[in-house]
């Protein structure tokens, strides 16, 4: 656990020493807030979904999100295109499945993009469940499992895809098939937020740019969750802007010592 910790301090710091251009295809009701946290926390935003520019203007980023949010025409026009160029380029990106299960379209596009080789996904149980091929049930971008019961399936789709999977919860579940973490970590105004679960997906896209998919991942988590829990503001309004003063202040030391971490 010392090793990780480390490698959680060194990749928040790589992060911001390099201050990576994270393309952003994410729902329209999130962008101002993924956008201001990518900015906080040392990085900087280029949020586009369309077809025409999207997958031109992914060659100049250093890491991409994909996410389902708000799906639009614009983004299911755009989102295939733009992940296909991403990985043709060698850029690393993260495919956040949000609130697939029930809806048709997002549900298959979720599945063609998984096919392409994400190098990490962030989901919730639920979502990550239902690509594993189960039955994830889900209530919008709501779960209706928790972390641990999607455990199974995040292992199976990151062997499968050679990639990281995040699942999101109470406790927070990464694995990357071999290795598995816990962060128990987390203010509980974190679900009272719209949009910080497509935040944690950016952030991800952010530390995949400067450290080792699993490390990164993991320390995108750290970030996240150990900002939060600075946050003394009770109500949902004065969290949010909180949360991104404290995504700026927390140092990677910080971050490293106060995140709770615990493996298998």
């Amino acid at each position: 656990m010392k090793e990780l910790r480390a490698g959680i301090r060194d990749s928040i710091d790589a992060m911001r020493m390099r201050g990576p251009l994270v393309h952003g295809a994410t729902g329209s009701v999130t962008r101002a807030l993924v956008a201001d946290g990518l900015l906080a926390a040392g990085a900087r935003p280029m949020l586009t979904e369309s077809e025409q520019e999207a997958p031109v203007l992914v060659t100049i980023a250093d890491a991409l999100l994909v996410n389902l949010g708000s799906l639009g025409a614009d983004g299911m026009a755009g989102m295939l295109p733009t992940a296909r160029v991403a990985v043709s380029a060698g850029i690393p990106w993260v495919l956040d499945p949000t609130a697939i299960g029930l809806a048709p379209v997002r549900t298959r596009m979720a599945h063609e993009l998984l096919a392409l080789g994400p190098t990490a996904v962030r989901g919730n149980g639920s979502e990550v469940v239902t690509l594993a091929g189960g039955a994830g049930g889900g209530r919008g971008a709501d779960s209706t499992l928790a972390p641990d019961a999607a455990a199974a399936a995040a292992r199976e789709v990151a062997v499968r895809h050679g990639c990281v999977v995040a699942v999101s919860g109470a406790v927070d579940v990464i694995t990357d098939g071999g290795r598995t973490t816990r962060v128990d970590s987390g203010s509980p105004t974190l679900t009272r937020v719209t949009g910080t679960g497509c935040l944690l997906g950016a952030l991800t896209a952010a530390h995949l740019a400067a450290a080792p998919p699993f490390v990164a991942t993991v320390a995108a988590t750290a970030l996240l969750t150990v900002a939060s829990e600075r946050v003394t503001h009770p109500g949902p309004g004065s969290f949010r802007v909180a949360l991104l003063d404290a995504l700026d202040a927390v140092t990677p030391a910080e971050v490293a010592q106060e995140v709770r971490l615990s493996w298998g």
